[in-house]
């Protein structure tokens, strides 16, 4: 097997589960083959990869042709086989890079996002034309590209779950930061995303607010995305007097510590793609419920391997308050949910599998 120059790309200032799964693709690539991996300079996901080697590229929303400039070069420089991206704002920087290039490289797309619309306009059939293969994270993003985009400029469509590692648990870790969010026995409740409403932590708020006779708390843990957001869940705390009960973390690099603090762990989007997070918590060992929408419902089986709820308080309330108070039921679950994940998503396996995908091309 030949090996390939395989550029990994994301551009997005952002660092949520698309964003780390780009960084997965990296490191395991990187063992293989040649691979190099570009951000956008001073973002979130910059400071996050500690990495001399890796390469600065600044988005420009309105002209995208500069930045395609300078990758074109790099792809170039670099011989740059696939080009590998997972932002869909990168599209039109990506693709023009390729038409401006001398090498011509492959172009993958990770399709982490929902797609809703038609693609058969001009654009949008040039972007596609110029795509070599399109990675669907679950059959149910699979099912929506074959819809939307026409078949005659529509790329290879490959579905391959993403996956997650296992941790280790350090007790003295979790330990500490049981002392430092002073969560004594209490069940807790968790909840990991970006701080912003479409997360959905009001919801576990609300919840928590159903519950307060219960000795439940509640962590809720992620970087600020809006500011406006986090002072209403804030003052949605005091009005709903459970102050006590909720502990707002931050952003965090240690996110499976923390996970390992949780009893439950919700994921409360309206639709999920996929759901990292979730085979997070289930390979932490954690009792996962979910929103009974998109990715999740090709995770988890629901009263098996975690629970689903309806997106409303008060069922999510229903389900927190069961696992409260069926402690076997709970530990079933979380075992269950562990076991899937250690056979279904595996970050390894899944990788490897995606290599394969790339090395085929």
């Amino acid at each position: 097997m030949n090996q390939k120059n395989i550029l990994e790309i994301c551009l997005s200032p952002d660092l949520g589960g698309l964003e780390m799964f780009m960084v997965n693709c990296y490191e395991n690539f990187k063992a293989k083959t040649n691979c190099h991996v570009m951000v956008a300079p001073k973002k979130k996901l910059d400071d996050f990869i500690n990495d001399d080697t890796k390469f600065h590229l600044k988005r420009n929303k309105f002209f995208p042709i500069v930045p395609a400039l300078k990758l074109a070069k790099f792809i170039d420089k670099y011989e740059i086989d696939m080009v590998h991206f997972h932002w869909t704002r990168d599209i039109a920087t990506v693709v023009l890079a390729k038409m401006l290039s001398k090498r011509k490289p492959k172009i993958m797309q990770t399709r982490n996002m929902t797609m809703t619309r038609f693609k058969d306009d001009v654009y949008h059939k040039w972007l596609y034309k110029n795509i070599d293969i399109l990675h669907a994270v679950t059959y149910q993003v699979k099912e929506q590209l074959e819809k939307f985009i026409p078949q005659d400029i529509r790329p290879a469509v490959k579905v391959v779950y993403m996956g997650t590692k296992e941790q280790k648990i350090d007790e003295a870790k979790i330990d500490e930061l049981k002392k430092l969010y002073a969560l004594g026995e209490s069940f807790v409740v968790g909840i990991v995303g970006r701080i912003e409403e479409e997360k959905g932590q009001y919801l576990v708020l609300e919840a928590l607010a159903e519950l307060k006779e219960l000795d439940i708390k509640a962590l809720i843990v992620g970087h600020t995305m809006d500011e406006a957001y986090l002072e209403s869940l804030k003052q949605k705390v005091k009005d709903l007097g459970i102050e006590k009960k909720v502990v707002f973390t931050g952003f965090t690099r240690e996110v499976d510590a923390h996970m390992q603090l949780f009893d439950v762990n919700v994921l409360a989007t309206p639709k999920e793609t996929f759901g990292l997070v979730v085979i997070e918590a289930m390979m932490n060992k954690v009792c996962m419920i979910a929103t009974n929408k998109g990715g999740p419902l090709e995770i988890i089986d629901d009263g098996e391997t975690g629970l689903l709820f309806d997106r409303t308080s008060e069922d999510l309330a229903s389900k927190i308050a069961l696992l409260y108070n069926d402690k076997d039921l709970k530990k079933k679950l979380s075992l269950l949910g562990y076991e899937k994940a250690k056979k279904k998503f595996n970050a390894g396996r899944q990788l490897e599998r995606l290599f394969g995908v790339i090395n085929e091309s």
